[in-house]
């Protein structure tokens, strides 16, 4: 039987990047059926949207989504380029976003001292709710007494299952530690009952240890001590914020993929590159794949083929390690597509 893949490029650099990913996907000679959605933000002008009406409905049977990137301010405003991604992790409930962040080999860290893998660290983040919600609004636009408001909340269901979540990925790592990131001690009702639930929920998890830590604190130490992290769990906001960091500690965005996660497997999942769409370079074949074939990797070993999992990472290890073939971001003149067929081709290696 095979594996149904929504393959959606979006924009700037997402279809380059989404070619590389299917490009290492195929190689590894399993049942996968694609179907790619035509989907961006040069919809905007026609139809007031990035993306149809019934965009969820459409990609519900799929097994698993794979997203370049969405957004293009030239076409459209960035907060209605986004609303597809949104939609996808509220529509199908993917509430776990899984950030790793990992120091390869043969990658330039930028800060001193610190050797390949020692950083090696996921943060697991909410992805549902939080601060990054619909409600509130604008009044007495355009007087004096002009206000905007944004709601944040926060439940017992969402905030408790996203921490079991965290400690469930701990217990499958080597230091069993997790550490939850909050700004208690000014957020005094969110950010106080996020505290409480997760004390709450490590009695279940005996055998893994558990640290708060402050939001601005945190951002601190991801630069400054980054390999003293293991797993991080973090509200929607900051988690957001805090996987940027992680990114460039591990040598940049071009490294950066993610999972968005439905557990229940009721809805499809989501995996895409951090990178955004980079529409400054789109089309120059100067984008850096990595992000999005670590994508896919995490993408396989969701739909149960962790072999092959293994295998993608292992191919983009010793194609970091050689460190022959390189976009520019990496200091190299190398394209996206050469740096996709290198990858492939360590494939056998692997």
């Amino acid at each position: 039987m095979a594996y149904k893949i929504a393959l959606y490029p979006g924009d700037g650099v997402g279809p380059e990047v989404v070619a590389e990913a299917r490009k290492i996907l195929d190689a590894l000679g399993l049942p996968l059926e694609y179907r790619a959605l035509d989907w961006n933000t040069t919809l905007y002008a026609k139809t007031g949207a990035c993306a149809p009406a019934d965009y969820l409905e459409q990609m519900r049977p799929f097994d698993a989504i794979l997203l370049g990137a969405l957004g293009d301010a030239k076409n459209a405003p960035d907060h209605v380029s986004i609303e597809p991604l949104l939609g996808m992790r509220k529509g199908f409930d993917q509430y776990v976003n899984i950030r790793p962040a990992l120091l390869y080999e043969g990658v330039d860290c930028p800060i001193r001292n610190v050797k390949p893998y020692d950083i090696d660290m996921v943060v697991i983040r909410e992805n549902t709710e939080g601060e990054y919600t619909t409600m509130g609004g604008r009044h007495y636009a355009g007087t004096p007494h002009e206000a905007a408001m944004q709601v944040s909340y926060f439940t017992r269901m969402g905030t408790e299952r996203i921490l079991r979540y965290a400690f469930e990925t701990a217990r499958t790592r080597k230091r069993k530690h997790v550490t939850s990131i909050t700004k208690s001690n000014a957020l005094k009702y969110a950010m106080v009952f996020w505290d409480g639930l997760t004390e709450e929920v490590a009695k279940d998890y005996p055998d893994v240890s558990l640290s708060h830590m402050l939001v601005d604190a945190a951002a601190m130490n991801f630069v400054r001590t980054p390999q003293s992290f293991d797993v991080v769990v973090a509200s929607n906001l900051f988690g957001d914020i805090l996987t940027d960091i992680a990114a460039i500690v591990i040598g940049g965005m071009g490294f950066a993929g993610s999972a968005n996660i439905n557990p229940t497997r009721e809805f499809p999942s989501m995996f895409e590159p951090v990178h955004g769409s980079a529409p400054d370079i789109a089309g120059s074949g100067k984008a850096n794949p990595i992000a999005a074939v670590l994508s896919a990797a995490m993408m396989m070993e969701f739909l149960g083929e962790p072999g092959a999992a293994g295998k993608i990472r292992k191919a983009v290890q010793l194609h970091l390690a050689e460190g022959k073939v390189r976009t520019p971001d990496r200091g190299g003149k190398n394209t996206t597509s050469e740096v996709g067929d290198d990858i492939r081709g360590k494939l056998e290696k692997a």
